[in-house]
């Protein structure tokens, strides 16, 4: 970004959402619903994200059946699946872009899930894009208290979006 010949750094992550799947048609606002996740989760997380780069990728349930397949050995769709990157070695250049990760997310899963839910679905897409965001930033939910630090960050972002809790409803099992 420039402003009068001087360089401004963003403290927003640079987001390219990639439509890999024709299902995404039916749903024309969900890159803008996306980039307004994603830049909630930028703006209240703590992490060092600007001049940054991510990509989401709008997939179907085969499509993120064969990465959860491949990356994780699970062989079924999934709703979300996050890529951290790898960060550059001390001494790299500096003008390289950093890389976060990729973010991909299936149609018919995420579908599925708003409408059992009865979730509006630009809701339960904004909790998976912000979800998989925390991700690429070091969040993870494989224990009890990492997962109640993610889902309360979760709350926050999308409560600053007008989105209500995603597990308001949910029966937490102790």
């Amino acid at each position: 970004m420039q402003t009068a010949g001087t360089l401004v750094s963003s403290v927003l992550p640079l987001t390219e959402v990639l439509v890999v799947a024709d299902c995404w048609q039916t749903e024309p606002e969900a890159e803008a619903v996306i980039h307004r996740a994603i830049n909630a989760a930028a703006e209240i997380a703590d992490a060092d994200v600007g001049d940054t780069e991510l990509a989401v990728m709008l997939t179907d349930d085969a499509g993120i059946r064969t990465l959860n397949s491949n990356w994780r050995g699970i062989d079924k769709p999934t709703n979300v699946l996050s890529f951290p990157a790898l960060q550059p070695a001390a001494g790299a250049p500096s003008d390289a872009p950093r890389m976060l990760g990729d973010i991909a997310i299936a149609y018919e899963t995420t579908r599925k899930e708003a409408d059992d839910e009865e979730k509006p679905f630009d809701h339960h897409l904004s909790h998976l894009a912000v979800h998989g965001f925390l991700h690429l930033i070091g969040y993870d939910h494989d224990k009890d208290d990492a997962a109640e630090a993610m889902e309360g960050l979760e709350r926050e972002i999308l409560a600053q979006l007008g989105i209500p809790d995603p597990y308001a409803d949910r029966e937490r099992m102790d």
